[in-house]
């Protein structure tokens, strides 16, 4: 049986964008942000999440019942 993680792992390509100034690499990176889909969004989200909270963080809510 294959792992189901396997299949929900994307690889994400790096792109590399040499700038001017800090107004274009600000207006670049702003465009990016525009032209990912909601998709996109939310997976970037959710692994973002991952890495701050990981599943074996303790809950938080758990210290008021001290």
């Amino acid at each position: 049986m294959p792992d189901s993680s396997a299949s929900r792992t994307r690889t994400i390509e790096r792109v590399v964008h040499k700038s001017d100034s800090f107004e274009d690499a600000a207006a670049w990176d702003r465009a990016q942000h525009l032209h990912l889909s909601p998709q996109e969004r939310q997976h970037i989200a959710r692994v973002l999440k991952a890495r701050v909270f990981p599943s074996d963080a303790p809950d938080v809510r758990a210290w008021r019942t001290r």
